[in-house]
């Protein structure tokens, strides 16, 4: 490593780790408590200190809990990354909102909806419909399918009070065990098998329509919004959250809070503090803190910010301490009313011996279980509490990935057509090849150089006349793919080499293969806005689905996907394993890799260079000096976050463009988090200031502006500002124009000179600032470190305050553990896989 290039003059409580800068609103996180680095959670003025990027969100709006462009029901655009290690319950996921806290209870600053530094020219109140509310209108149709095919499963079980199904029973049965009147043996026998699947719709569902063709869905009314912002007014709470108050409670919204004002909580942003306040302002005397209204809106909240964590369900002694430490007398009774309600889903896991495959002991919302080998034997269990959406999400798609594996894919060609695809290839593109000849499933890991391999599976499926197609989180990654010899091309000539350089496009002839660009964003994938669009049945019509940068994907955008796919269809995940997770619940990627239930192909192409060779060692846990004779790799030290500061934007707007020949506009600088003195934020008006000086007088942008645009949760598009007009902010974005409302520039616009790891994943730019000031250090985490050294191409700079921490994060600090269900749901489905 080289010196700067010739410079001039976790989780909501200590029990529940939070997740990854949490997600936030475009610039409202963090303003309440300075916290340097990780500031999503910075908006709780009683939280802890944060240590640490995660896996969190990777958007720019408020809740985060979805990602690969699938909105998350009632979610707002993401917002950042959070923190992986203990911290207060408030600081996971909260900070997205525009509500900051002046003390506990007390509502702060502006609401979530507060107006924008500066208003958009022309701007008006008139409803217009969003990129993200076209893609829930485009997508619900496959949303209540999945519903309809859980419902159709198992009909009502009268048990469990209010609750119904096996959800209920399990409510019951914990009662008996907990209660001594059963031993958990005997209550948690194995379930009946689950029926076939059904068979598809015959009708067609419509297919979606772009954003500014699709009908959004219908805000609350008028009337109904004035009602609550009476309400909120009464209790102190901000009137800005009215509009979001009234769409999650409905037209009944005002009686809804003033019978349970601690509603409020499912707002995004609104903590249990301020929840409290508002209750007390409402109620008077009749409120307390044994209140069961409020034990259940803080066990569901609980449960929310576990998910913004990266967890799809937690463990009953786990939920209950956290419970306790938020001020619920009692913790047990709180968890049981939840469940009555059916607010929140109970499950039974056994706990196996080291090297046992898991099994289902029990299982709410469809949830299937292993034969017990020895009835007798009372085996250990784990009881888990999650949210009805994420348990439905993670069994759906464990019901999915195993009618992958379980069924053999469409017989394409025959075995000497694939064998001769497969020898024209070489390595573990041959490897890869063979491999989804034979089987529905196949995971393929390796660096940004094994693109090439899914990119020769393409193009040698193409070639044997299937319907084969790329897709990726978003635009950067589709584009990444795009640029292989054949990932974006037509097929190759029949014997010819799939990684050679690809021809020209010709027009395909009638019946055959397509031709045209092979590499789409999952979103468009699944709207139908990209790619094959769907059949008569509602499925996609393709034959074999290349899924990469797979580790971003979370168990909802995966439950929509292989609900997607066509029975014989085969399907490929492949991505770097050691990059950070998913912004929204599950570990998807992970899960699979360690179940071992379908081929793994390891591709061993290394990233070439200095530059591959940093992030290599970093992959195995260390930190080695590279030899750079170009400068591919530079370190800046640093004294305080004023210098890091001054020194990244000299980095961008003078020393790498002339010492190393990259235009400012092709270098991304990367931060831990949004907030402190050297964060997003400070950094973006820094650079803006030196790179595209200006008022800032369209909600605080101008023409020309660099910007990270978040249209759903988790998903993050890199664009730069055209102008502002009536309709709202005009971007740029992967090339197409997006208009973005005015109402919802504050939340889902941000600058982007200056990225968090988790927007910049699945993207790579000709150079990389990265920035780690002294504050930082409990940041760090090897999968983080390795995903932003990893975004550079040509050079990378290093402007750090840490000192020794960089190096012990990569040695010491791995990926922080999420808890789901997915290995556990498969293994009494799938066998494990040679």
């Amino acid at each position: 490593m080289s010196t700067e290039p010739e410079p001039t003059s976790e989780d909501p409580t200590a029990t529940v780790d939070a997740g990854p800068e949490t997600p936030g609103t475009a610039d409202e996180a963090g303003r309440t408590a300075d916290v340097p680095v990780s500031d999503a959670h910075a908006g709780d003025a009683d939280a802890g200190p944060l240590v640490g990027e995660g896996e969190g969100d990777a958007g720019t709006g408020d809740r985060g809990a979805a990602s690969a462009g699938v909105p998350a029901s009632g979610a707002g655009p993401a917002d950042g990354e959070g923190a992986t290690g203990p911290a207060d319950a408030g600081s996971a996921g909260s900070a997205g909102s525009d509500v900051e806290s002046s003390g506990p209870g007390d509502f702060g600053g502006k609401g979530a909806s507060g107006s924008p530094a500066g208003s958009v020219e022309g701007g008006g109140e008139a409803a217009q419909v969003s990129e993200a509310e076209a893609e829930l209108a485009a997508q619900q149709v496959e949303r209540e399918r999945i519903a309809r095919r859980k419902a159709e499963k198992q009909g009502p079980i009268d048990a469990g009070g209010k609750l119904s199904g096996t959800a209920a029973d399990l409510l019951a049965a914990v009662r008996a065990v907990e209660s001594g009147e059963k031993p958990a043996a005997t209550v948690f026998g194995d379930p009946t098998p689950a029926p076939r699947r059904p068979a598809p719709e015959t009708a067609p569902p419509p297919r979606p329509v772009r954003a500014e063709q699709a009908a959004g869905p219908a805000g609350p009314a008028p009337e109904t919004v004035q009602a609550v912002r009476r309400v909120l007014a009464e209790g102190g709470a901000p009137e800005t959250l009215a509009p979001q108050t009234a769409a999650l409670l409905g037209e009944g919204a005002e009686e809804a809070l003033r019978a349970d004002p601690w509603q409020l909580l499912r707002v995004g942003g609104v903590r249990p503090e301020q929840a409290d306040g508002f209750a007390r302002a409402l109620l008077g005397a009749a409120c307390g803190p044994d209140d069961e209204r409020r034990g259940r809106a803080v066990t569901v909240w609980l449960l929310e910010q576990a998910a913004l964590a990266g967890h799809t369900a937690l463990e009953l002694p786990r939920l209950t301490a956290t419970l306790a430490q938020r001020g619920v007398p009692d913790p047990d009774a709180a968890v049981q009313s939840t469940l009555a309600e059916g607010e929140a889903l109970a499950f039974q896991d056994a706990v196996e011996e080291p090297g046992a495959r898991p099994g289902p002991a029990s299982g709410g919302a469809g949830g299937t279980g292993a034969p017990d080998e020895d009835e007798d034997e009372e085996r250990p269990v784990r009881v888990l509490i999650g949210l009805e959406r994420f348990a439905l999400a993670e069994e759906s798609l464990a019901d999915g990935l195993a009618r992958l594996v379980n069924s053999a894919p469409k017989q394409d060609g025959s075995a000497a057509d694939w064998e001769r695809a497969a020898d024209s290839a070489q390595g573990a593109a041959a490897d890869l090849i063979r491999a989804v000849a034979g089987h529905g499933l196949v995971l393929h890991t390796g660096g940004e150089a094994s693109l090439a391999e899914p990119a020769a599976l393409l193009r040698a499926a193409r070639e044997l006349g299937l319907r084969a197609w790329a897709a990726a989180p978003g635009p950067l990654g589709r584009d990444r793919f795009a640029a292989q010899p054949g990932g974006g091309t037509p097929p190759a000539a029949p014997g010819s080499d799939p990684t050679a350089p690809a021809p020209a496009p010709a027009p395909a002839p009638e019946g055959s293969a397509p031709v045209g660009p092979a590499a789409v964003t999952l979103a468009g994938l699944l709207a139908g806005t990209e790619g094959p669009g769907r059949d008569a049945d509602g499925a996609l019509d393709l034959d074999l689905l290349v899924v990469l940068d797979a580790p971003q994907l979370d168990v909802e955008a995966g439950a929509l996907l292989v609900e997607s796919l066509p029975d014989g269809a085969r399907l490929v995940l492949a991505g770097d394993p050691a990059v950070l997770w998913s912004a929204g619940p599950g570990r998807v990627f992970a899960d699979l890799l360690a179940a071992r239930v379908c081929p793994q192909v390891a591709s061993r192409r290394p990233d070439p260079g200095p530059l591959g060779e940093l992030v290599s060692s970093i992959g195995i846990g260390e930190l080695t000096q590279v030899d750079a004779p170009g400068k591919e790799v530079v370190i800046v030290p640093v004294r305080d976050a004023g210098e890091a500061v001054h020194r990244t934007v000299q980095l961008v707007a003078d020393s790498v463009p002339r010492a190393i020949g990259v235009p400012a506009e092709d270098t991304q600088v990367i931060t831990p988090g949004h907030g402190g003195a050297a964060g997003t934020r400070a950094l973006n008006a820094a650079l803006k200031q030196r790179l595209n000086p200006g008022p800032g007088r369209f909600g605080g942008f101008d023409p020309g502006d660099r910007v990270a645009y978040s249209p759903v949760p988790g998903r993050t598009l890199p664009g730069r500002v055209v102008k502002a007009d009536a309709e709202g902010l005009h971007l740029s974005c992967a090339g197409e124009t997006v208009v973005v409302p005015q109402e919802r520039v504050e939340r889902s616009v941000r600058h982007g000179w200056a990225l968090t790891a988790h927007q910049a994943v699945g993207g790579r730019w000709p150079a990389v600032v990265v920035v780690l000031p002294g504050d930082a250090a409990q940041a760090l985490s090897r999968p983080w470190i390795y995903t932003a050294f990893g975004r550079a191409v040509r050079h990378l700079s290093v402007v750090q305050g840490v000192e020794q921490a960089l190096p012990r994060a990569v040695a010491e600090v791995p990926a922080k553990p999420r808890t789901t269900r997915l290995p556990v749901l498969l293994a009494p489905q799938v066998p494990v896989a040679d």
